[in-house]
């Protein structure tokens, strides 16, 4: 069974991540409200009677924002970790909340759900896997660093949302204040476009064939830099840049190899060469 996924919206104004089959699906965070989410889903064909669940990262506004309705509209469980509900009083209904635990799978239908840790300056962080008959899907977006925990999961995905936040010259030149620079770039804040990059290179399967560059900085990157950057080293695998005002495309993932180039150190004077 093939596995359907899209992006609803990617962005510090908003996540909203789409994976199903044939028969149901799930949501990765509800960072638009309802409306929003319910428009951009039937602009794709996407039905919400086949959602079975929302699954919550963590507690930032941008992440949970429509799941209040969404759960009460569509009397939807929500997975979220007590430590994350702590720090984000949402107002669901008690019946509607699920804990999970890293590395405890969650059944929903034919998906297997399973969260893992992740360094973010949030209460209680988790990424996420969704596998269905061997085929496996990564949601790893707000992660300050490419820890073990991530490259382990990237490893497995035959497609993923994969943050690429900022690109480094311009968080470095740009408005924001030094101590939000720092908190960007610290480890437990966001990615970098080159940082993404390696992960991409060296830690991908042969058999991921589609990549969905996330979360990208209004005004730290740029989706033309990030496409053009990643799609030098795609050999095979679809970029795809997931926009912060609109849906991506729907895309089918069937578990198909694709070929694969050998691992390469990639350093940010090299990187910056090869794209001038």
């Amino acid at each position: 069974m093939s596995l359907f996924i899209a992006s609803l919206n990617s962005g510090s104004n908003g996540n909203c991540y789409y994976v199903g089959n044939d028969r149901e699906a799930i949501l990765v965070d509800a960072g638009i409200s309802c409306r929003e989410t319910e428009r951009r889903m039937k602009r794709l064909g996407l039905s919400m009677q086949k959602v079975k669940a929302i699954f919550i990262s963590h507690e930032h506004s941008d992440h949970i924002n429509g799941v209040t309705v969404l759960s009460k509209k569509y009397s939807l469980p929500v997975y979220i970790t007590p430590g994350t509900l702590q720090n984000c009083r949402l107002a669901l209904d008690e019946q509607r909340i699920f804990s999970f635990m890293a590395y405890q799978a969650v059944q929903v239908g034919e998906l297997v759900v399973s969260a893992f840790p992740k360094f973010h300056d949030a209460a209680h962080p988790h990424s996420f896997m969704i596998e269905c008959r061997g085929i496996k899907v990564g949601v790893l977006t707000d992660i300050g660093s490419a820890c073990e925990h991530v490259t382990s999961h990237f490893k497995q995905c035959h497609a993923a949302f994969l943050e690429a936040n900022y690109d480094e010259e311009l968080l470095e030149k740009g408005r924001y204040p030094y101590h939000l620079k720092r908190r960007i770039r610290g480890g437990h804040g966001h990615l970098s476009n080159i940082q993404a990059l390696e992960i991409f290179i060296n830690h991908r399967s042969a058999h991921l064939s589609h990549l969905l560059l996330s979360h990208l900085s209004r005004d730290n990157n740029r989706p033309e830099l990030v496409h053009g950057l990643f799609s030098q080293h795609a050999d095979g695998t679809e970029i795809i840049v997931a926009s912060r005002y609109e849906e991506t495309a729907v895309y089918h993932i069937n578990g198909i190899p694709v070929s694969k180039q050998p691992p390469v150190d990639i350093q940010a004077g090299q990187m910056q060469f090869s794209l001038f």
